[in-house]
């Protein structure tokens, strides 16, 4: 039996649909329109796609856009300057500033430096910090994505087994802890797992986020598991390019129960868990009730 496809393409739609809603709420009721900076250093080809992505977003869903595109030669402490400027202006709600950035700045001084409530990435360590030890936190956008369509497909979560193959500070860390705070029993596996195919075959949901193309096989997967697949990774096939997982998606959704596509699954997660924790940003700093369902 083929798996049911989690599609993140309309999960995406529908989350943005209720960031929308809130927006126009804050802005009738309470006369606040959130905002959200971005920051990119440089002219990398596909950071320049994904901040005008974000950008057209968060004006569709009613926020205000602040861009702020700087050279990649920019010295450490005119972006430090900048980011001060942000952390102090009352109309900014969330600031992102895009990664990778260029060799010369240092990416942990430059995300430590965002105000830890403006920080809508969720990779400040003070936020890192909170979310491990289960206190209210920005969490990062890819792994709440994750947690919100498994809590959908699934209800509640709590007694599953879940394995997180990868252990980025990004997505597989975070995604553990998210998947914990549920009441899941959670492995983190990764490069150096022993028996890592026998692993992944006894959980109930599977999030790959290795950034190895199709390194998970459909004899991995239990029968009727959750698959999430973060990974997306551009490969030739037939002589094209095409985009893949993690996961090899055909004999994985033999076995599964669920999963998710690549591309039109996590991805489009990512942008639409931004604005929602923009939103919920800005109604902590003006201290009024979160948008239900947007948080972890």
């Amino acid at each position: 039996m083929a798996a049911t496809l989690i599609d993140g393409k309309a999960f995406a739609a529908k989350v943005r649909g209720q960031v929308a809603e809130h927006v126009a709420r804050l802005k009738e009721q309470n006369g606040i329109t959130p905002g959200l900076a971005v920051v990119l250093v440089g002219e990398d080809p596909a950071s320049q796609v994904y901040v005008r992505s974000k950008g057209k977003q968060t004006v569709e869903v009613g926020m205000n856009s602040y861009e702020h595109k700087l050279e990649a030669d920019t010295s450490e402490a005119d972006l430090l300057a900048l980011i001060d400027q942000l952390n102090n202006d009352p109309s900014v709600h969330g600031i992102l500033v895009q990664l990778p950035l260029p060799k010369h700045l240092d990416e942990d001084l430059v995300i430590n430096s965002i105000a830890p409530e403006k920080d809508v990435d969720g990779f400040h360590i003070s936020n890192v910090g909170l979310l491990g030890t289960g206190q209210k936190s920005m969490v990062p956008c890819t792994p709440l994505g994750c947690l919100m369509m498994l809590r959908d497909h699934h209800g509640s979560l709590s007694g599953m087994d879940a394995v997180v193959i990868g252990r980025s500070n990004i997505v597989g860390k975070p995604m553990a802890q998210l998947l914990l705070g549920d009441s899941c029993t959670v492995t983190i596996a990764h490069s150096r797992t022993k028996d890592l195919p026998d692993v992944v075959r006894r959980a109930d949901i599977v999030v790959a986020a290795v950034g190895r193309p199709e390194m998970v096989p459909g004899d991995w997967i239990k029968e009727g598991a959750t698959v999430i697949d973060v990974g997306i990774n551009r490969i030739e096939r037939d002589g094209k390019n095409v985009l893949v997982g993690d996961v090899d998606f055909a004999s994985a959704a033999e076995r599964a129960g669920a999963i998710t596509p690549v591309p039109g699954g996590v991805g489009p997660m990512t942008i639409a868990c931004l604005l929602a924790n923009t939103v919920t940003a800005c109604c902590r700093a003006n201290n009024l009730a979160e948008p239900e369902g947007l948080t972890a």
